[in-house]
């Protein structure tokens, strides 16, 4: 610990000048995404707090109020920048007061890492609704080198203030992280860096959707894209150990801190549905992957590669969309896709059955016809550059339902829903993909 505050202190010095690195040739690369989804609370989220003290009006928002959210990102760089969403919102948001530092515990920081955010220059920012913005790149004293080992595994604490009013909030529900929030009412607390302010917690992220690092020029990304099995759903809360989580750990290992899995799963979300969608008609899915792909994947830097695991609430009692529908939305997704960024890895994940599941919409037997009939279509049709069989590894062939040991969910030691797996059922499925699908990754930038 001695060792890490002096290194900080020695990079706190150096942050004065320009840092030698920066003059090799480098890049953006998304390092951490929470993909929007819908105006609070509406959503699917998971061991949510009660929200009534720290959001008492969900069409007021929040009111005067500053918020902490906690990302982990999953490459460190000496330079970030981070989006702001008020893509469903109601009426135009103010950010000032923001700032990123690095987590302590709980609300708390390590001293002297809070740094403060701009935007164009300017302290605060105003976005129209349906809009988003990026910071000015901020440089964090508290990342030593390109390597950056001694990070992996850390949250960076994003904080910032609205001033008056937000209106509805544009968030996603299910963090599986706990950030924190001052009471309303209370004014700009960003800068602060220990906990007093910040007496309420959430387990869901507002208002910020991405967070992008300067890497060297071979950095590259992986968007994991797809329903609530990606997003982490009766994984365990704080745990970080969803599937995209287990793929992060494993190309750590090969390619260290040049590589970065970010999550774009939504709970609840589908392939083509629903047909509209807007913060004034909402879906607790939010909007379908079709619509949400420029935002979610290609509007992000240094993206090589994604696998897209979804399909089954489009088969659903809520979704009951027919198996062509899902597949013509696949291939004009997949066609949307290879001509917006052409070098980009397309790679379909199998769809785990959720046969006798006690979700009310799903588990019936005619769903599990159209599941199988969409694996065969992943595995088969060619639409993908490779596909990885997450089906096989979680089904139980006698039953055809999950295997016993990945049905109790992990977040508040519940039962499960045999629809999604538990931590066991995640690490397997993330253990089963094979790393020879990344390499000699195409780079690319977003074309923004």
């Amino acid at each position: 610990m001695i060792r890490w505050l002096a290194a900080a202190a020695l990079g706190a010095a150096l942050a004065l000048i320009p840092h030698i690195a920066m003059a090799q040739p480098s890049k953006w690369v998304v390092s951490w995404t929470g993909s929007v989804q819908g105006p609070y609370p509406v959503g699917n989220p998971s061991a949510q707090p009660d929200q009534r003290f720290a959001f008492p009006s969900a069409e007021t928002g929040a009111r005067d109020q500053t918020l902490r959210m906690m990302v982990r990102p999953d490459i460190w760089g000496r330079s970030a920048r981070i989006r702001f969403s008020n893509a469903f919102g109601a009426k135009p948001v103010t950010f000032d007061g923001a700032y990123v530092g690095l987590q302590l515990g709980g609300p708390a920081l390590f001293k002297g890492s809070n740094r403060p955010l701009t935007f164009a220059g300017k302290g605060s920012v105003t976005v129209p609704e349906g809009q988003s913005v990026w910071s000015d790149p901020v440089m964090l004293p508290f990342v030593r080198n390109g390597a950056a080992s001694e990070l992996t595994g850390r949250r960076l604490a994003i904080s910032f203030h609205i001033a008056g009013e937000s209106g509805p909030m544009t968030w996603h529900a299910k963090a599986l992280t706990t950030s924190f929030v001052t009471a309303p009412g209370v004014g700009a607390k960003g800068q602060s860096e220990d906990e007093a302010a910040f007496p309420y917690s959430t387990a869901s992220w507002f208002f910020v959707d991405a967070v992008e690092m300067k890497m060297p020029a071979d950095a590259f990304a992986v968007v994991a894209f797809g329903d609530s099995i990606t997003d982490g759903t009766a994984s365990t809360m704080n745990g970080d150990d969803r599937w995209p989580d287990v793929l992060s750990r494993r190309l750590h290992a090969v390619y260290g801190n040049r590589v970065a899995v970010v999550n774009a799963g939504i709970g609840g979300n589908q392939i083509a549905g629903p047909a509209e969608y807007g913060a004034r008609k909402p879906f607790p899915g939010g909007p379908a992957a079709r619509q949400r792909l420029d935002r979610d994947v290609l509007a992000l830097s240094g993206v090589s590669a994604l696998i897209w695991l979804e399909g089954i609430n489009d088969f659903s009692k809520n979704g009951n969309a027919s198996l062509e529908t899902v597949t013509s939305t696949l291939k004009d997704s997949v066609a949307h896709l290879r001509a917006k960024a052409p070098g980009l890895r397309i790679i379909g994940a199998t769809v785990v059955t959720a046969l006798g599941s006690s979700s009310p919409a799903h588990g019936f037997p005619e769903q599990d016809v159209k599941r199988k009939a969409l694996n065969d279509f992943i595995r088969t049709s060619g639409l993908f550059d490779a596909f990885v069989d997450f089906d096989k590894v979680a089904l139980d062939p006698a039953s055809g339902s999950l295997k016993g040991e990945f049905v109790p969910e992990s977040t508040t030691g519940g039962p499960g829903d045999k629809l999604h797996p538990n931590r066991a059922g995640y690490l397997a499925i993330g253990n089963s993909i094979d790393l020879g699908l990344f390499k000699a990754l195409p780079r690319r930038e977003a074309q923004k």
